[in-house]
């Protein structure tokens, strides 16, 4: 038997990641620098990309809905590293919370636009790079990205299409090389889940606490998981020990049954 392959991202990976700024995205930034990589972040909050710029990030602002904006971050982030080896496309926005009678359609399609269209730039605007370094697409969806989501339509519907769009380019740009998968986190603690928590506990007359009660029971291990978390799968799809996953819809859940 061979030793197991090494579970280390090779060092001098180039990396993009949209809304890089804050939250999962700063996490995915800074792990990849942790281990050598050199990466360039996009985000809309011009403050918070300099914060999060060092020796090992560098950043543009720019929105991940604008084709202009994603034409032009990608020709920047090309200038600055040479090229792109990995690319997480992780811009979203939770969407309104209601039925789907009240949904407007204004709503409905900021919260495309965002999740799945960005998501779509950041694919176009990254597949000749990726194919000339075999390189890897991350989609950053959710576990509302395969199971459904009651009054969270357009949120849902955005997260399946981000996985059907990572399945369907595996496949495409398979045969050149690039591997494409997305992952679908659960309960992230932060403050998007906080404002998620508090609309749906005030359209169902609850507390904060009686909602995040509810929502907990519905994971196997009664806990939320961390920003860190979905950073660890993006540095180990990008190890050689996950040179052959693609095309895959990758959970980091503790366990979500429902929602």
């Amino acid at each position: 038997m061979t030793a197991p392959a090494t579970l280390t991202p090779p060092p001098g990976l180039r990396v993009l990641v949209t809304a890089g700024a804050a939250g999962i995205g700063k996490s995915i930034a800074e792990g990849f620098a942790a281990v050598g990589a050199r990466v360039h972040i996009s985000d809309v909050d011009a403050d918070a990309v300099s914060a999060t710029c060092s020796d090992r990030i560098t950043g543009t602002v720019a929105d991940a809905a604008d084709e202009d904006a994603t034409r032009d971050l990608f020709g920047e982030a090309r200038e600055t590293l040479g090229g792109l080896d990995v690319v997480v496309a992780n811009a979203g926005v939770e969407g309104p919370t209601g039925p789907i009678s009240d949904i407007s359609a204004e709503d409905w399609d900021k919260t495309l636009d965002i999740n799945l269209r960005g998501a779509y730039l950041a694919a176009r605007f990254a597949s000749e790079d990726l194919i000339a370094s075999r390189g890897s697409f991350i989609g950053i969806a959710s576990v509302a990205g395969r199971l459904p989501f009651a009054y969270r339509t357009p949120y849902a519907a955005s997260k399946w299409g981000v996985v059907g769009l990572a399945k369907s380019l595996a496949s495409e740009l398979g045969p050149q090389g690039v591997r494409a998968n997305a992952i679908l986190p659960g309960i992230v603690e932060g403050p998007r889940i906080d404002r998620v928590i508090n609309a749906r506990a005030e359209r169902l007359g609850l507390s904060y606490e009686e909602m995040r009660e509810r929502n907990l029971e519905k994971v196997a291990l009664r806990r939320m998981v961390s920003p860190d978390d979905i950073a660890a799968m993006c540095l180990f799809l990008n190890t050689p020990g996950g040179s052959n996953i693609t095309g895959q819809a990758l959970s980091v859940c503790a366990g979500v049954e429902t929602l």
